[in-house]
């Protein structure tokens, strides 16, 4: 078996669920890049406005970089929130992805190394100014589909993505050829018409930037369209078919407490720190902080009461 076919299979053997690798170069995506930030999609997001170079040319990351490894992981929960409790997004049902994600990476590093002491590497997981979607398709995992997610083939998009930038020349995969076809459910269905234009996302306008990223309040002309949404929303996701058969997960990281899958919009707004550890403490939801999330809690509140 060629080394590149071990990797990827020790990959699967961590419990990723797809692992592709192409040649890191400059991604030719600059104009594209340059035009969102221009439109000022990127909202309060100024972490994307800085390190572009690095953004747009891996090998900036990682001395000698020559490939890159890209691995998904499914998130999709085999246990769903009663549909009128407050909605969390799928992927911060548990333990935070970031952690979980890395360390799995961490020990694929570590089987490169021993049989090639003298690799060079870095690996992320949302974690640094890398183009993960767009590595991952030039990858082959899978298409940048219209709601600007990565599209697995038969698998569908609730995956985490991470990479691993290392200096060795490895064999290439080519990209899948599938695609969204003249589909346009996510457009549709999106509340808040975040998806101003197919692959194109105006974040200002999305949910999960509303309830999460942004430190403000919410927009007044989201809050009601939040839907019931209090952390994130799925919604482009939950629509797309690709994502009929999507399969849940077996990852006991990303399994809810039974305190989380319990909670009413009551319990958030009144929540106080102690509570708020005992349930966050190691999810992803505590980029939100409690006051962002009784911010959320609040705006759906009073959506309701309209």
């Amino acid at each position: 078996m060629a080394f590149s076919d071990e990797i990827k299979q020790k990959a699967l053997d961590l419990g990723f669920d797809a692992c592709g690798i192409c040649r890191a170069t400059e991604s030719g995506e600059e104009e594209r890049y340059m035009q969102w930030l221009q439109d000022h999609w990127q909202g309060g997001m100024g972490y994307m406005e800085r390190n572009i170079d690095k953004r747009l040319d891996p090998r900036l990351l990682v001395e000698g970089a020559r490939s890159i490894i890209s691995v998904a992981l499914n998130y999709y929960p085999p246990v769903k929130l009663p549909g009128k409790v407050p909605q969390f997004a799928y992927y911060a049902y548990g333990k935070d992805y970031h952690e979980v994600v890395r360390e799995k990476l961490r020990c694929l590093f570590e089987w490169i190394r021993e049989r090639v002491p003298d690799v060079t590497g870095r690996y992320f997981s949302d974690s640094a100014p890398v183009l993960e979607r767009f590595w991952a398709a030039r990858a082959g995992l899978g298409f940048i589909g219209k709601n600007t997610l990565l599209i697995i083939p038969g698998k569908g998009s609730y995956f985490f993505l991470g990479e691993l930038i290392i200096d060795i020349e490895l064999d290439y995969d080519e990209p899948v050829t599938e695609n969204c076809g003249d589909c346009t459910r996510c457009l549709r269905s999106c509340p808040t018409n975040a998806i101003e234009e197919p692959y194109r996302l105006n974040a200002t306008r999305c949910i999960s930037y509303q309830t999460i990223e942004n430190k403000g309040e919410i927009a007044p002309e989201i809050v009601p369209n939040l839907r019931n949404n209090v952390y994130g929303c799925d919604i482009c996701q939950k629509v797309c078919p690709w994502n009929r058969d999507a399969m849940s997960h077996n990852i006991p990281e990303f399994m809810p407490s039974d305190a989380f899958l319990k909670l009413d919009l009551e319990q958030i707004m009144e929540m106080d720190e102690d509570r708020w550890n005992h349930i966050f403490r190691q999810s992803a939801v505590k980029r939100a902080k409690l006051s962002g999330l009784k911010r959320n809690a609040s705006a759906i509140s009073k959506s309701r009461r309209k």
